[in-house]
């Protein structure tokens, strides 16, 4: 599926550039990958920012037209981008990545990765921007804005080629986007299950934080078919679901 590969010293944003380049050229194929050394501008979700440093991560973005997935389970393809990549992680080290709801890949409980999705204003394109921290080293790893460390592959005991890890999310990628592409349901694809196994948020107590500045604490139960994250904010009581908001893993008190 994989149509053209870029390769930039520098940019901004590989998301932008690529949100640009499908507004600009609206007949234009899915599966062109954007990879920069260094990206100045990059953009997180909820509206952070971050910077890389060249050869120190892997920073690309996927441009995608998902046009057999309906509006309301295009919500899917940054948790299917999440998947993927803990499969590749896991594929070509011996890093046990995880899941961190809804698509932060964690070694631990630190940060390896981080995903954005983005959709084109028509809606006629997704584009899906990955950074994953490679050969930082653990002296030069940042803390998040919301408390949680970062880590990197080197950090974990782990050597990798940066070209062999991109090569391994793609492919683990393709599949996985070519199965969701033809049947859009998490369930009947096995998605919702994989994700289900993969991600440490369920089962722990968490706090969050959602917009307008509401805050929801209990225990990640589980995971619906829309994506969202059940949480039980009593026992028995009937979960909340969140769709959007960020979640913390709650250490108990020792």
């Amino acid at each position: 599926m994989w149509t053209r590969l870029d390769v930039v010293a520098s940019t901004g944003s590989t998301n932008a550039d690529l949100l640009a380049r499908a507004t600009a050229e609206p007949a234009g194929p899915e599966g062109q990958v954007l990879v920069a050394e260094e990206q100045t501008a990059g953009r997180g979700r909820l509206g952070r920012s971050w910077s890389s440093v060249p050869g120190e991560a892997l920073t690309f973005s996927m441009l995608l037209r998902p046009v057999t997935v309906p509006a309301d389970r295009r919500g899917w393809l940054p948790l299917l981008t999440g998947v993927a990549v803990v499969s590749a992680v896991r594929s070509v080290s011996a890093v046990d990545a995880v899941l961190k709801w809804p698509n932060d890949v964690l070694a631990g409980e630190r940060k390896l990765a981080g995903i954005l999705a983005e959709q084109a204003p028509d809606e006629s394109a997704v584009v899906i921007g990955i950074g994953l921290n490679v050969a930082t080293p653990a002296e030069s790893l940042p803390v998040s804005p919301s408390g949680l460390r970062a880590t990197s592959l080197i950090a974990e005991g782990a050597t990798v080629a940066r070209e062999d890890l991109l090569a391994a999310v793609l492919g683990e990628f393709e599949h996985r986007y070519a199965a969701f592409r033809a049947e859009p349901d998490p369930a009947g694809t096995g998605l919702l299950a994989e994700y289900r196994a993969l991600c440490a948020t369920l089962g722990q107590p968490v706090r969050a934080e959602l917009p307008l500045g509401r805050v929801l604490t209990g225990t990640a139960t589980d995971v619906d078919a829309a994506g969202r994250l059940l949480i039980e904010e009593r026992p028995g009581d009937p979960p909340v679901p969140v769709s959007a908001g960020d979640v913390v893993h709650v250490r108990p008190a020792s």
